[in-house]
């Protein structure tokens, strides 16, 4: 049975602030875990936060990127030691926090561009410097879901067959992928395909509208989504993942600057209706064909 949860993106980008009042919230609205961004090695502050999250009986994945400063992809040997480190250190704090799954783009720098295609030696670099978090990451029982993204944002991965290749040539237990609808939505011909592509190695689920806002509210074709990931039996964790106006920070990131739904809230209440309603479907049509 899919755990269902919340990326915490609409409300923070960092987990500073005090979310008491929203966690307890998205307890109480269904919600089985959340989705927390670790972009710090604060062990203080991850160890308090999983205990929070313990308390609250909230599991918890984990999500992060790298910025140019850490990328595995750099040509800089010194750059890319700091990325593997680093990585090293989010892996620790994923863990102090309970999560047993760490997502992301963080194969390489969040938009950091060349304006060429990646190189031999950029995949190399790549692979195994990942290859050396997966290791310290089985140690500390974190799995490492890759999550490729759209043009606009990496060069590395940008759809299901390169990233499928990619986790290929790490080729370790603790290096999956990961998959999001809205990169998915951008840059494949078929999302039902590319699921079925990568499902051997799916590990995280992110649903995510094509313009970041409430699912189902958008154009992706989610019964394709969810039909492929009955298909290929995937009973692991599906979160959802929307932007809007705020954090300021976030919102210039993501360069989302309107409001799309009526509050984080709302989003989330009728997201988890949404996604509860296409799985209840999907399994009512397995019963009816058998």
């Amino acid at each position: 049975m899919n755990k269902l949860g919340m990326n915490m993106f609409v409300w923070t980008m960092s987990m500073d602030e005090d979310l008491s009042d929203t966690l307890s919230f998205l307890k109480t609205s269904g919600f089985e875990f959340v989705e927390i961004p670790i972009n710090d090695t604060n062990v203080d502050k991850w160890t308090r936060i999983g205990q929070q999250l313990a308390e609250l009986g909230l599991g918890v994945q984990a999500c992060t990127l790298c910025g140019p400063e850490y990328s595995l992809i750099s040509a800089d040997e010194s750059v890319r030691r700091a990325g593997i480190d680093y990585l090293k250190s989010i892996v620790d704090c994923a863990s102090l926090a309970g999560a047993t799954i760490l997502m992301g783009p963080f194969y390489a720098g969040f938009k950091a561009f060349t304006g060429k295609p990646a190189t031999a030696d950029e995949w190399a670099w790549s692979v195994a410097g990942m290859r050396e978090v997966a290791e310290h990451a089985q140690t500390k029982g974190v799995l490492l879901a890759m999550e490729y993204l759209n043009r606009f944002e990496t060069y590395l991965l940008t759809c299901a067959d390169e990233l499928v290749r990619y986790v290929e040539a790490v080729d370790h237990p603790n290096c999956g992928a990961a998959f999001d609808t809205f990169h998915a939505n951008m840059e494949e011909k078929n999302i039902g395909d590319a699921l079925r592509k990568v499902a051997p190695y799916l590990m995280h689920v992110q649903i995510s509208e094509n313009d970041r806002s409430t699912p189902g509210h958008g154009h992706i074709n989610f019964d394709d989504v969810f039909s492929a990931l009955q298909e290929v039996e995937y009973t692991g964790p599906i979160a959802i993942e929307a932007f809007g106006p705020n954090p300021p920070a976030l919102a210039a990131a993501t360069h989302i600057f309107r409001p799309m739904f009526e509050s984080p809230e709302q989003l989330a209440v009728d997201g988890l209706a949404f996604i509860k309603s296409e799985l209840t479907k999907k399994q009512g049509s397995e019963v009816l064909a058998s």
